[in-house]
């Protein structure tokens, strides 16, 4: 197999940004070094407070702000593409939310791409006692994003995003070749639903997935499910790390994606 190796990144963040930006920094050299050109990190990976307010302390502005500027400088350090999970950027003019930004930044350290979270996680989940609302502190995003990367073009989504196909499918109709899913999945949607929504939406779109995630406990008490993995587009899982700080690393095939879409044709086959 000949391809763009790619690494997706699995931490257990804490409420101590320079101590998360030190793991990135440890985990991104890794990936660096197991030759991949563009890493992802996981969903909040620079913070994850005892409470969803605690975010709107640590939002920088648009443009400036030292998480922001650790992302510019690992890209440029590592000469390696960098999808930076989420980070909390202040909205102008709004009520005090702040956006779920997943910033792209190229190999040698200019930002390419910004995309905010459109689908927030306002849930209760059955049969288990957690109650989230995203809502309350994060403001939605409006707008799709795709990037050009040295593995093709990417369609960006975060974690919650993953349950509406139709996302997808506009990224992939706008010419997504793979996609990559920053999340911190719960532990009971994470066992019910994380592999078969991922292997979904990659065999959907003859697209390759990307979800660098979350794995563990966090100050807050809250228990993230992990199993970063990367899949192809057949819905193979090509690397997984199931719990604990990590990097898995695998090679996208474009070649060999690019003959089964012309074999398997289903996206040219869509009707509506």
């Amino acid at each position: 197999m000949s391809g763009t190796r790619v690494a997706a990144l699995q931490m257990a963040s804490s409420a101590d940004v320079a101590e998360n930006l030190a793991q990135a920094e440890r985990l991104l050299g890794e990936a660096a070094a197991r030759g991949a050109k563009v890493a992802a990190l996981p969903e909040n990976f620079a913070f994850m407070g005892l409470a969803d307010a605690d975010k709107r302390a640590i939002a920088e502005d648009d443009g400036a702000g030292p998480i922001q500027a650790f992302l510019a400088e690992a890209a440029g350090r590592h000469r390696m593409m960098i999808v930076g999970g989420t980070i909390p950027l202040r909205v102008a003019g709004g009520d005090g939310r702040v956006a779920a930004a997943c910033l792209v930044f190229d190999d040698r350290g200019g930002r390419v791409a910004r995309y905010d979270k459109i689908h927030l996680f306002d849930v209760d989940l059955p049969a288990a006692a957690e109650s989230y609302r995203e809502s309350a502190h994060v403001a939605p995003g409006r707008e799709p994003r795709l990037v050009d990367t040295p593995a093709g073009r990417l369609g960006l989504a975060v974690c919650y995003d993953v349950r509406f196909p139709e996302l997808f499918r506009r990224l992939a109709a706008e010419g997504a070749e793979w996609f990559v899913l920053p999340s911190a999945f719960t532990v009971p949607t994470g066992e019910a639903h994380w592999e078969t929504l991922l292997r979904a939406r990659a065999i959907e779109n003859l697209a390759f997935m990307v979800a660098p995630a979350q794995s563990g406990r966090h100050v807050s008490g809250r228990l993230t499910y992990g199993d970063t993995l990367i899949c192809d587009y057949w819905g193979r899982v090509l690397e997984r790390l199931r719990a604990g700080p990590g990097v898995v690393v695998a090679e996208l095939d474009r070649a060999a994606q690019s003959e089964a879409r012309a074999r398997f044709p289903a996206l040219r086959h869509r009707l509506l």
